[in-house]
């Protein structure tokens, strides 16, 4: 960490605290907000580390020099997005010897291994609790709180926007586009919202939260994802039958000797500790042996909140604190592991349907939990909860039923977490 932002600095007699100087990169929804934020907290921020920030200098699409721009600060607060040039601009401040604070999920997940190495070789700060989960301090809490922890699951609702529209569809029991275009009137949707209803948003989340907690490298290329584009209303409204409700999950988990991170919708039992979340919250569950369980929640998304987990990380950075992220060692990452899923079958309502059905689940090794039938005739329905299995024998026994003639239209699955958490 640069002098300049050393907590406790030393000041001439008769001199006031010499603020310190933020070079802001991104003006838009998030940064505009940091501004405003900043420079309402600032005397708070002040009493709280003897430092007072102030911003330096802005760099936006049209208007700004970096280089001016990094000469003249102390810290540099990134909220442009994108990987380029911001991963030039992280790597030119660090190397300057300035701490660099970032809310850009894809630049962690995609570029990680090389911006934490020259974090460390350059003795700087590398912050980025905003990058998952806005509010919630699910980074700090994971580095700092939990450092010495052998974590064995992090997982949760990393994704405001997918959890929005899932809780509309089943209020309302309206349709998926219905209720994107709803989440986009409100301002919960981009005008483009593929990185949120894919996924991938949640799944670049999920690496760096992996990254993390088991202190191995990962990669957004490593991290399996699923969307909501195919969720629909009878989906969920079978759900309601089955005392299930709808999630997009993000889960990390220690497996053995490997680990195993997927993004992916899922089924949870009302008595789930994140099956209540629901609106534009978020909520993020670590699992240990020495804690047991730990659950934080809050708002996942909007640009003051977000703002609000970067004014965060300044005022860390200049109380002085310096967590280390550090890889500890290489663990495979594993895509084929137990479930249990959630199997909707359009069928041919003639006797022994049931029985065959059974019979090729049985033969792929999946048992039936629960079951439920629907309508008669051209519009019969099973709705079934089958018991974990390997993912990849359930996939075999989808493609086998597939294959029945009685079957009405392709087979259509969903994760589905069991009751005991």
């Amino acid at each position: 960490m640069s002098e300049t932002v050393a907590a406790g600095e030393a000041v001439e007699a008769g001199d006031g605290p010499k603020p310190v100087r933020i070079g802001l990169l991104g003006r838009g929804n998030v940064g505009a907000a940091f501004a405003e934020l900043l420079a309402e907290r600032a005397e708070a921020v002040e009493a709280a580390t003897g430092r007072r920030p102030e911003i330096s200098g802005v760099l936006t699409r049209s208007a700004g020099d970096f280089a001016e721009i990094l000469e003249g600060s102390d810290l540099i607060v990134e909220l442009m997005g994108g990987t380029e040039p911001a991963r030039e601009y992280a790597i030119a401040a660090m190397r300057a010897g300035r701490p660099f604070v970032t809310a850009n999920k894809q630049l962690l997940a995609q570029h990680g291994d090389e911006l934490f190495q020259i974090a460390r070789e350059c003795g700087v700060q590398l912050r980025f609790e905003a990058a998952v989960a806005a509010v919630i301090p699910i980074v700090r809490t994971i580095q700092e709180g939990f450092a010495a922890t052998e974590i064995e699951k992090v997982y949760g609702i990393v994704n405001g926007t997918t959890n929005f529209i899932l809780s509309e569809m089943a209020a309302c029991g309206a349709g998926y586009e219905e209720t994107l275009a709803r989440a986009q009137e409100l301002g919960y949707a981009e005008a483009d919202p593929t990185d949120d209803v894919s996924g991938a948003d949640a799944a670049a989340k999920m690496a760096i939260l992996a990254r993390l907690a088991f202190h191995t490298p990962v990669t957004l290329s490593e991290v399996a994802y699923e969307g909501i584009e195919g969720i629909t209303p009878d989906d969920l409204a079978f759900a309601k039958e089955l005392g299930l409700s709808l999630k997009l999950l993000g889960v990390a988990e220690r497996r053995g000797e490997t680990i195993s991170v997927r993004v992916f919708p899922c089924f949870l039992y009302s008595g789930h500790p994140l099956a209540p979340i629901e609106g534009a919250f978020n909520a993020v569950m670590i699992q240990a042996d020495a804690i047991n369980e730990v659950t934080l929640s809050g708002p996942g998304a909007g640009g003051l909140q977000t703002a609000s987990a970067v004014l965060g990380d300044v005022v860390s950075i200049l109380a002085g604190d310096t967590p280390v992220h550090e890889t500890r060692t290489e663990l495979p990452i594993v895509a084929d592991v137990p479930s249990s899923f959630y199997l909707h079958l359009e069928v041919a309502d003639q006797p022994g349907v049931l029985a065959r059905i059974a019979t090729v689940l049985g033969d792929h090794q999946v048992s039936v939990k629960s079951v439920v039938q629907q309508g008669i005739g051209a519009d019969a329905r099973l709705v079934m909860v089958v018991h974990e299995c390997l993912e990849s024998s359930f996939a075999r026994a989808v493609e086998a039923l597939n294959g029945l003639g009685e079957l009405r239209a392709p087979a259509r699955s969903i994760h589905v977490i069991e009751e005991a958490v």
